[in-house]
């Protein structure tokens, strides 16, 4: 049992945080924990499935699967940092390090960074495809597109990198409680006893760049890509790539939105159950869906799967 009441630890620096999580509805605290299992183990096992249909399967390897494949891996990578800490949240007091707690705030940080990106360079990448169809192996060759991924992953890495590396220069002496299922920026440096405004006009000006941007390129690529798709005659072709970028904009827009609602204007959100929701929507909802909205619609992809699978029964 959690024990709410929260005490100054007064001049002495806290070694260890609590995360608080879902505190206040015990009772459901059981039924959360099945479900969220259960949530979880989908999101590895669906992603996990696209990352092994992509690979095993030659006709696959071109950029928007390529780009595909590192999208489930994000996926796994960071609903991995998260749950474990929320699920054991559930049954038991959930204690972290306040060194794990960064090392938890980077990883994610960074990884949730990269996936920001890398949205948007899926959505560029459509937009080549279906806008200059002659041009696109010349425009997205495979140097490019393994440049568009690195330099992803290196920039998601080096821009939290800035921020842990500011965080971490606060000195917590003060209450140890983070009421939060994991270590996110504004309660960590709620609880600093030292002045974290650098730290916390560092990440406003990092969060309005790093997430404005990558969204206004995906809105201006999926315009493009429906004014082209509205010179197509009216008929199957028209209505499946209107479902196709509805769905994908919807996915996005919720990722996009939770992530401007909490990191550039904090104050929209009045209370901290209102936050939790919304770190829930891109941190388990999200990349539930991403593997049913992006791929496993798609009829390569679906093929791939269900040769793997046969061949998986054929052994048997």
């Amino acid at each position: 049992m959690i024990d709410m009441e929260i005490v100054p630890t007064g001049n002495e620096t806290i070694t260890e945080f609590v995360l608080l999580g879902f505190y206040d509805i015990r009772e459901l605290h059981f039924l959360f924990f099945i479900v969220f299992t259960a949530v979880y183990v989908f999101i590895i096992i669906g992603n996990m499935l696209i990352i092994v249909a992509v690979v095993s399967s030659q006709r696959l390897h071109k950029p928007m699967y390529i780009f595909l494949v590192n999208l489930s891996f994000l996926e796994i990578l960071y609903t991995s940092v998260v749950m474990p800490k929320m699920l054991e949240g559930f049954l038991q007091e959930a204690t972290i390090s306040v060194a794990g707690c960064l090392l938890q705030f980077f990883i994610f940080g960074s990884l949730a960074t990269a996936e920001c990106l890398l949205l948007a360079v899926m959505a560029y990448d459509r937009y080549l495809a279906i806008c200059y169809p002659l041009h696109y192996p010349l425009l997205m060759g495979p140097r490019r597109c393994m440049g568009l991924v690195v330099t992803t992953w290196l920039s998601g890495f080096m821009v939290d990198g800035l921020v842990v590396a500011l965080v971490a220069q606060l000195r917590f002496c003060g209450p140890n409680h983070i009421d939060q299922f994991y270590c996110d920026f504004m309660p960590l440096v709620g609880l600093a006893c030292s002045d974290p405004r650098v730290a916390q006009v560092t990440t406003l000006i990092l969060s309005v760049f790093c997430l404005t941007v990558p969204f206004g390129l995906i809105l201006t690529s999926y315009a493009r890509i429906v004014v082209a798709v509205l010179r197509v005659p009216a008929g199957a072709s028209r209505r499946k790539a209107f479902s196709t970028c509805s769905s994908h904009l919807a996915i996005v827009t919720t990722f996009y939105g939770t992530l401007m609602i909490l990191y550039v204007a904090p104050s929209a959100v009045h209370s901290q159950h209102l936050s939790k929701v919304f770190s829930l929507l891109y941190t388990v909802v999200t990349p539930l869906f991403n593997p049913v909205i992006y791929t496993l619609r798609n009829k390569a992809v679906y093929q791939a799967l269900r040769k793997i699978l046969c061949i998986k029964q054929t052994l048997d």
